[in-house]
């Protein structure tokens, strides 16, 4: 078999020394070239022959790695390893959107000749760092959708449907509604029908459960029961 084919982009002297160092002692891993400025790696994504790239996001300190590993992938074939010394989420996700196959960490070095391993054939698991800020950021983002979609839902129901809604959700029926606020069964029926035009659903019951998990209602947790 081949040995895998590595070009390495990394600004800091010190570092990319070490590190190609202890790849080129990998069996099956050979470092072909090395970059330090982004000069230098744009010039040799172009003229070297590689499989994997080992790309610091931070060069001279510019995102430069970004967009270099971009330029890599629209040559196609080679995979792209993102290195930082920060777990930074917006970095990572930038990187992933370039379409990145891992995003390391530099001091946990000893991972990376697996890491090159598994993005050369194909199967690289996104690793514990950058899965731990993904779950984070998807967990921020539902938030962010539930926030919108209560806002939404709340400058669409009027006061008075919210209060008809909230009693349905208790299991009052449309007649014990009338009676409490001391109006008329065609007036809570017509709050029905608005609700049900603007909450969607095929019953009164299905939009107050929707509201309720929406956080519509005064002091409820739409995380509460999950």
């Amino acid at each position: 078999m081949n040995d895998i084919r590595v070009l390495l982009v990394e600004d800091d002297a010190d570092w990319r020394r070490g590190l190609s160092d202890y790849l080129s002692a990998e069996p099956g891993i050979c470092v072909i070239a090395v970059a330090g400025t982004k000069e230098e790696a744009a010039q040799a994504i172009q003229e070297q022959e590689y499989d994997v790239v080992l790309m610091d996001i931070m060069l001279a300190d510019e995102v430069a790695g970004i967009g270099l590993a971009q330029e890599v992938l629209l040559r196609g074939g080679a995979k792209v390893l993102m290195l930082t010394s920060m777990e930074l989420k917006e970095l990572m996700f930038d990187s992933f959107r370039a379409g990145a196959a891992d995003y390391l960490i530099k001091s946990d070095f000893e991972r990376i000749p697996a890491a090159i391993r598994d993005a050369h054939r194909n199967e690289s698991p996104i690793s514990a760092a950058a899965a731990a800020q993904m779950r984070e950021e998807f967990r921020r983002l539902k938030q962010v959708e539930q926030t919108y979609k209560k806002k939404e839902l709340q400058s669409k129901i009027t006061p008075s449907e919210l209060q008809v809604l909230e009693m349905i959700d208790k299991g009052m029926t449309q007649t014990a509604i009338a009676d409490k606020l001391v109006v008329s069964i065609r007036t809570i029926k017509v709050h029905v029908g608005n609700i049900l035009k603007k909450l969607g659903g095929g019953s009164s019951k299905e939009a107050a459960y929707k509201a309720r998990e929406m956080g519509l209602f005064e002091g409820e947790d739409p995380e509460r029961d999950r």
